[in-house]
């Protein structure tokens, strides 16, 4: 399918994907920015699904990068995330076609909620150099199990995918805020690889507007891992705050919209 796409709009739409790279690189919920922009231009939903994951792997894969050369992804740990993250996808694909995914809304709605209070009362964790290995095999058993629940919902629904990843690895593992968000883009790079080959498949990504999307995703992606790996947890802990209430705010109009219409 082609869709028309002046200059002016693929300008703005590439200034869309920049700020959502950065944002999303520190605190996931760059879709928040990039899948309504692609929306506000006239592109129909599945072509706009299928172009903004087109153009958000780039800016994953590139926030992977910039994390693992500050030395915080943990190698170890990501060799079973990143295959069980794609599986996921792959699998939370698949449900869409079982369960309409408006369905997940209000449970969506109160489960960014409970990771706003997380956030705001959590300790900071004592400051280390470097990534210390998490004990094995019990963190390996628990970051597969992360990455496969969580790339599941990436591949089925999505809404603050990397931010669940972030609390999840934070709380449930124990690390800083700074290198959850290295671990997260583990796991989000893997089901944004999944989602795009299956949307590349079925003829849905526009790639004449995903490409340059992309170049700018990429970009903004790069410069906000820098800004996470600099900023650390403090900084991280503000942005994801307010990504998460970006989010409880879209998902509360949105499920408010659906009950009024029923």
């Amino acid at each position: 399918m082609d869709l028309d796409v002046g200059a002016l709009k693929l300008l703005l739409l590439c200034l869309a994907a920049l700020s959502a790279g950065f944002v999303d690189a520190i605190a996931g919920g760059g879709g928040l920015i990039t899948l309504p922009a692609l929306l506000t231009a006239g592109f129909p939903a599945h072509l706009a699904l299928g172009t903004n994951k087109g153009q958000s792997v780039f800016g994953s894969g590139a926030a992977l990068v910039r994390f693992a050369r500050a030395g915080l992804v943990d190698k170890q740990l990501a060799k079973v995330a990143f295959p069980f993250g794609l599986m996921g996808a792959f699998g939370g694909a698949a449900l869409v076609l079982l369960l309409r995914p408006e369905v997940l809304k209000p449970l969506v709605l109160v489960l960014l909620i409970a990771v706003a209070v997380f956030l705001a009362f959590r300790r900071t964790p004592p400051k280390r150099e470097g990534v210390e290995p998490s004990p094995r095999p019990r963190a390996q058993a628990i970051g597969a199990l992360i990455a496969l629940v969580i790339g599941t919902y990436d591949g089925f629904f999505g809404p603050g995918t990397g931010t669940f990843l972030i609390v999840a690895f934070s709380s449930l593992l124990g690390h800083g805020l700074a290198r959850a968000s290295a671990d997260a883009k583990v796991v989000n790079f893997a089901s944004n690889l999944a989602s795009m080959a299956l949307f590349a498949l079925k003829g849905v990504v526009l790639w004449k507007v995903a490409l340059p999307m992309a170049a700018a995703q990429f970009t903004g992606a790069w410069l906000g891992a820098h800004v996470a790996v600099k900023g650390g947890d403090k900084l991280v802990r503000i942005v994801v705050l307010g990504v998460v209430a970006a989010l409880v705010l879209k998902l509360g109009h949105d499920v408010w919209g659906n009950w009024t219409a029923a």
